[in-house]
């Protein structure tokens, strides 16, 4: 008989030990920024590149500093100090610009060279210091999302860049390329922009903020420099190069927008000065916020560096009340909103609004109010809902206010707006045009959803139109004598949704029906061309809420003022009806260039 011995060997590992077996330091990056001119951005830039998540004694940062027309020097500066010792290296050069210094912004051939040779040698630096990434950052990029360059490391890209928010239709990237080598936009470019489209997509070009991963050998054949590269007729332009320096040896680039990973300003045109740029810069702070759940925010160290700090409020000289309507159980939105007029320097007044979740159809009762008898929503063909009563007793309040008070030019807003760029100087110029045309108006839309086309400017104006049916009541400029007409027509007795009321007091209301039940509809209204305000979220958007249309639907036995009962209101439905068509005819030559919208809620 033979025997088999078994030694079993029993080893006893600390679960530390397991941890630590399996984990690998992340990648080398040297984090490369060209700076001139930037000392309003740079508070924020900062504050962002030091709150990326990333191991910093893995990051080096290499910035050339041109001399420059405002503290730019003195800011980076004061950050290297501060920092020098969280990162494996930062490298400052300070110098003289070696093109001609200048205030405005004029993108000469002379500077394209300045910045190809700056590139190129960030290039270089990377390369030299043994970096597995390059990871190029303009000074005007603010990266609030502190996961974006783990996100891109984690591509596996040889060149892949974040996509970048900004005012319109602006990105960092280009989906396709002319002939020329000059920009071209393709079908791919919107979905992509829009986050419709989620992933990592292959793009002809990027800029401002991208990684390039060094560990490849395809890097070897990348770029800036025109010269380098045979057969390039392009123009000088170190981004264009780089994308065709990739093209020709088969490297592709790609764009991530699988999340919102930050912000970056449109670039200024020929001509235009730092002043522009500032003023970019707080447009960008407010769309910020409509994106992102937290307002832009410096570095604490160097807030004393920002604009932010000696800006005033007011009323912009023209408006006897700027009133804000903010439910209580809505602080996000106050929060929100209390920063984006504190970055507009106007000073507003926050009423409370009337909540239609608190209301029922007993407190309705009681408050005498009456809704027009069978109103049935065109759309969802369904009561008015306790929202839409809250809504509307929300204004109705404030008319009142405006009339006990004499107030003679009121703004109103709704604490869900988005602000469209340089609101407060484009409010100025339509405020003065008003008044310099000697326009007789009660009431003037700045945010709100056309219904038809076809809406005529008013007559040697710039930014005002005339006004047909429509739908919000996001923002509205008011006079006391329009607060006065839409008290007059006592609304309360015969109840519709605010948004359907205001057309109808100023008679382009398409439910003739309901409208005879006004028998004055003399309000003077007019809009802003284009708009200045529009909504925060839209129907399907991540994140979008209705206070108005998510509430509980009105008991009409309880609440319809039988005594207005009418031949047109027993058909019921809408579309039975004549003349209530909810889109006119097409438009013409002298049409608002403002989109129509066919839905109460959606797009």
């Amino acid at each position: 008989m033979k025997w088999h011995y078994i030694l079993i060997i029993v080893i006893f590992i600390s679960p530390s030990f397991l941890e630590g077996f399996g984990s690998f330091k992340d990648p080398t990056v040297v984090v490369n920024v060209l700076i001139k001119d930037k000392a309003h951005f740079l508070p924020y830039f900062f504050h962002y590149l030091q709150k990326l998540d990333y191991d910093k004694s893995r990051m080096g940062i290499w910035m050339k500093v041109d001399k420059s027309n405002d503290n730019s020097e003195a800011i980076v500066k004061e950050w290297v100090d501060s920092a020098q010792k969280e990162y494996s290296f930062i490298d400052v050069v300070f110098g003289e610009a070696e093109h001609e210094s200048q205030k405005d912004v004029q993108w000469t051939e002379e500077r394209f060279n300045y910045f190809i040779k700056l590139r190129e040698e960030s290039l270089s630096i990377a390369k030299s210091r043994w970096a597995d990434y390059a990871f190029f950052v303009d000074a005007d990029v603010l990266l609030v999302n502190n996961q974006t360059l783990r996100e891109l490391v984690s591509q596996n890209k040889v060149v892949v860049a974040p996509k970048l928010d900004s005012l319109g239709m602006y990105s960092n990237y280009w989906s396709g390329m002319q002939s020329n080598y000059y920009y071209r936009r393709t079908d791919e470019y919107k979905p992509i922009l829009e986050r419709k489209n989620k992933g990592c997509h292959q793009v002809i070009l990027v800029n401002s903020c991208f990684l390039v991963d060094l560990t490849s050998r395809q890097t070897d054949y990348l770029t800036f420099t025109p010269k380098k590269l045979n057969g390039y007729t392009g123009p000088v332009d170190d981004m264009i190069t780089f994308a065709i320096s990739a093209f020709w040896n088969d490297v592709p680039i790609y764009v991530l927008n699988e999340n919102i990973y930050g912000f970056v300003p449109v670039p200024l045109d020929d001509g235009q000065s730092l002043e522009d740029e500032l003023m970019q810069l707080e447009a960008l702070k407010l769309e910020v916020t409509v994106e992102w759940p937290e307002p832009l925010e410096p570095l604490e160290s160097l807030k004393n560096y920002t604009e932010v700090q000696n800006k005033t409020s007011d009323k912009l000289g023209f408006f006897d009340e700027i009133f804000l309507i903010n439910l209580d159980r809505r602080p996000d939105r106050l929060k929100r909103m209390e920063y984006n007029m504190n970055q507009l320097g106007l000073n507003f007044t926050r009423v409370s609004a009337v909540d239609g979740k608190l209301l029922n159809d007993s407190i309705v009762q009681e408050k005498g109010i009456k809704v027009l008898p069978h109103f049935a929503d065109p759309y969802h063909k369904r009561p008015m809902t306790m929202g839409e009563i809250g809504c509307f007793l929300s204004h109705y309040n404030l008319w009142e206010q405006i009339v006990e008070s004499k107030l003679a030019f009121t703004l109103i807003l709704e604490d869900d707006v988005r602000f469209e760029p340089y609101f407060r100087e484009k409010l100025r110029n339509l405020v003065n045009e008003a008044r310099d045309l000697d326009l007789d108006w009660d009431l003037i839309y700045l945010g709100r959803k056309r219904l038809r086309e076809g809406e005529k400017w008013v007559e040697n104006a710039l930014t005002l139109s005339q006004v047909d049916y429509s739908y919000w009541t996001l923002s509205y400029m008011i006079t006391y004598e329009g607060a006065k007409k839409l008290l007059a027509g006592e609304p309360l007795k015969k109840l519709v949704p605010v948004d359907e009321y205001l057309p109808i007091m100023f008679n382009k209301h398409p439910e003739d029906e309901w409208s005879k039940h006004f028998p004055v509809r003399n309000l003077n209204a007019f809009s802003a061309a284009p708009l200045l305000v529009y909504p925060q979220r839209y129907v399907g958007e991540d994140g979008y809420i209705s206070d108005t249309e998510d509430s509980e639907l009105i008991d009409l036995e309880k609440l319809s003022n039988s005594t207005l009962i009418s031949e047109c209101d027993k058909k019921g439905s809408r579309e039975d009806l004549p003349n209530c068509s909810l889109l006119g005819g097409k438009g013409d030559e002298g049409s608002n260039p403002d989109a129509v919208q066919k839905s109460k809620e959606e797009l």
